[in-house]
């Protein structure tokens, strides 16, 4: 399957893309409130103020409206975590553990202020097999950064040697996304989220560090 690169189909005129906000704002809410399965496209359309007709003049379906909202809604989260984590000097001490740990906390914390929405993409992309595909290309794009950082914390010592930084990288992302979900959305975890970050922040950096001597980066 070929997987969208995201970009948004439909109008290009200023109104276009208005008119196709405030559907998407609208379907945000709808979506929330009713989940997916119970969200009709009346309701969507009703929501944003504007006739049937015109919702299938940008989409031809629910399941493509809602997928572009978990695509928009992705994009936001991962710019709002590099750009986290760009903001890290690159001349502090430790500098790539800082990054690490600024963007567990961003990442966590637009989890839970997009709890809702998050709910609803958790559940239709186990079963929505193009909106599934699209979460797995852009987590690639994050786990090949993540295993970028954990070469480099290799060559200069930081990290454990024998991690390897694909590997590692998949396995701390798991962990990541899977707790959020756990935390968020489920319930499961009883903490404060200075406490939470903490924790998790503590855990993906004990499975990457130096655990011994034998850890210094090849001559």
């Amino acid at each position: 399957m070929t997987v969208s690169t995201d970009r948004p189909s439909g109008p290009r005129s200023s109104k276009g893309q208005r008119t196709r906000a405030r559907l998407l704002a609208a379907a945000k809410e709808i979506f929330e409130e009713h989940g997916f399965g119970d969200a009709r496209i009346s309701d969507i359309a009703e929501r944003a103020g504007l006739s049937y007709g015109v919702f299938y003049h940008y989409f031809p379906s629910k399941e493509e409206i809602f997928r572009e909202l978990s695509a928009v809604h992705e994009r936001q989260v991962g710019a709002a975590v590099v750009a986290e984590t760009d903001r890290v000097p690159e001349s502090i001490e430790n500098a790539m553990t800082a990054k690490l740990e600024v963007a567990n906390r961003r990442y966590l914390a637009e989890y839970r202020r997009e709890a809702a929405l998050m709910r609803v993409i958790e559940q239709v992309s186990r079963h929505d097999e193009a909106l599934g595909q699209a979460r797995l290309y852009r987590h690639k794009l994050y786990t090949e950064r993540l295993a970028e950082a954990i070469a480099h914390l290799q060559r200069h010592g930081l990290a454990d040697q024998a991690v390897d930084p694909a590997v590692g990288s998949q396995a701390i992302m798991a962990m990541v996304t899977r707790f959020a979900e756990a935390w968020f959305v489920e319930g499961r975890v009883t903490c404060g989220f200075d406490e939470g970050v903490a924790q998790l922040n503590r855990l993906c950096l004990n499975a990457i560090v130096p655990r011994d001597g034998r850890n210094a980066p090849p001559d």
